[in-house]
Order: structure tokens, then C-alpha cells, then sequence
């Protein structure tokens, strides 16, 4: 059985879908969904498609979702595995977030990346000494595996 809230937050999910957003859960396991973010426009991901997984341990709302990329992607947020960086997934998880807000903050992500809170070192000392060249990068990888 479901919990009322993980409903509610489907329901609204796919009511009032964010722009740029599709979170669809699966037919087998609705605490797992299929997710799908387009680049901002603005960031050297625009244009790109971007597949996610996010699943929701039993102990949500109060513990975070998980969620990954499954689209390879070059940021200094996001190792190669797809585990993202994000202070609202670790310590900073309320159980007054949401799925959605969740899934806005990791579209912002990619229109701000934050080097000096990296998983991927190598991308965040990229992007410390020579932006240009890492957000050549970001687009390139954007091209190759998000197109």
C-alpha cells in the first residue's frame, strides 16, 4: 500500500507538470520513476535530454529520495555513476520538500554548477581554471550522449 502523500504528490506531478520536467512512475513499482529533465536553455546542457531514476525508500518523506542520472553528463556536481551533489539529498533533506522540488533543484544545478562542492574533481578543477574549456566540455558531452 502506498502512502496518502506519495499519491498526492503523483497526482500533482502529473496535473501540473514542471516545465522541462517529466517524472512518470513505473508501472511495476510506483515508488520508482522514470524521469526526464531538458537542459536549461542557458547552460551549456540546453538542448539536451537528460534521463533520471528516482526511487523513494520506505522511509520517505522523512529520509530523501534517491536519484541518479542515467544519461552521462560532464558536471562538477555529478560523478560518472550519475550520483548527484546536492545539499537538499544529504544533510539539508526536509520532509517538507517534494519530489517536484527535488527535480527543480537538480534543473538549476545544471544552469549553476557549484565547483567547489564537487563529486567529479576532475570536472570542478576544470572549471576552476578554465571554464571555457569545461563548458566546451558540458556541451560537447551534451551533443554526444543527450541528443
Amino acid at each position: 500500500m502506498l502512502p496518502k502523500r506519495i499519491i498526492k504528490e503523483t497526482e500533482k506531478l502529473e496535473a501540473e507538470p514542471v516545465p522541462g520536467i517529466s517524472a512518470v512512475p513505473h508501472d511495476s513499482n510506483p515508488r520508482y520513476f522514470n524521469v526526464i529533465i531538458q537542459g536549461p536553455e542557458e547552460s551549456p546542457y540546453g538542448g539536451g535530454t537528460f534521463k533520471l531514476e528516482l526511487f523513494l525508500p520506505e522511509n520517505y518523506p522523512m529520509g530523501p529520495p534517491k536519484i541518479r542520472f542515467l544519461t552521462r553528463i560532464y558536471h562538477p556536481n555529478i560523478d560518472r555513476l550519475g550520483r548527484i551533489c546536492l545539499d537538499i539529498l544529504k544533510d539539508k533533506w526536509s520532509p517538507a520538500l517534494q519530489i517536484r522540488t527535488v527535480l527543480l533543484s537538480i534543473q538549476v544545478l545544471l544552469s549553476s554548477p557549484n565547483p567547489d562542492d564537487p563529486l567529479n574533481n576532475e570536472a570542478a578543477e576544470l572549471w576552476l581554471k578554465n571554464e571555457a574549456t569545461a563548458l566546451q566540455t558540458a556541451m560537447d558531452w551534451t551533443q554526444l550522449y543527450a541528443r
